[in-house]
């Protein structure tokens, strides 16, 4: 996969690694689930992910369960999610998605990331068609697993791919398929690690560990924003 590839996992899970900003962002998503589909995990599998998500991150019991409850408070604050799409440096595609109760502060400082890197915001949907929308799941595979018949048996439920690396499997599908595929899993006893919706480049580009770097510094600011819930390029 290249050099370019390892340091931007590095790079990545570095950043992640800071659970003063990453709880408030699973939590913010548990809570913004909670509330569109209901505060019962049996009954709504995009909280029912959102909570496995945060337990694989080892968000405390005590943090998931307020989340949930802040959902039904009421003086909960009121969420809009939006999404921006920009071009950094070196001319990177960017894809942000965010969940803000102030959405003048939040596209401010979107503005200001992209506008300082040498960047720029453009308008949204000029980069739509650059990126697929996809239901991915993550999990360990072990030696009891079949991969093909575990193909064959959620393709009715929305499949596009499946694939094994490094001992992890990863599935794709469309992303009005999340829950179908979710649901798929669980009755095929699949302890799954992460879920989620991405947005996967259609064309992705590589870059120099120069480029990288340059692009990197301007990502740390971005997905350092506590309104900013998941940031997508189209680096290979």
């Amino acid at each position: 996969m290249g050099r370019a590839f390892e340091y931007r996992r590095a790079a990545k899970e570095k950043r992640w690694d800071k659970m003063s900003k990453l709880f408030p962002k699973l939590g913010k998503k548990i809570t913004m689930a909670a509330k569109e589909g209901g505060s019962d995990p049996d009954m709504n599998s995009t909280l029912r992910s959102a909570i496995k998500n945060a337990k694989a991150q080892n968000m405390p019991k005590d943090n998931i369960e307020a989340a949930v409850k802040r959902a039904t408070a009421k003086d909960a604050d009121a969420f809009s999610e939006m999404n921006y799409e920009g071009k950094g440096p070196h001319g990177v595609l960017v894809f942000i998605e965010c969940a803000t109760d102030n959405p003048t502060r939040t596209v401010a400082n979107v503005k200001s990331y992209f506008n300082k890197a040498g960047g720029g915001v453009v308008a949204n949907g000029s980069l739509e068609f650059m990126f697929d929308r996809k239901s991915v799941f993550e999990f360990e595979k072990t030696e009891e697993m079949d991969i093909e018949e575990m193909e064959l048996e959620l393709i009715d439920a929305g499949l596009d791919e499946i694939e094994e690396v490094e001992g992890k499997v990863f599935i794709y599908g469309n992303y009005t398929a999340f829950g179908s595929i979710s649901e798929g899993l669980e009755e095929l006893n699949v302890d799954v690690a992460k879920a989620n919706l991405q947005r996967i480049a259609t064309s992705p580009v590589e870059f120099s560990e120069e480029q990288l770097l340059d692009i990197e510094k301007m990502l740390d600011k971005i997905e350092d924003d506590d309104d900013i819930q998941q940031v997508f390029t189209n680096i290979a």
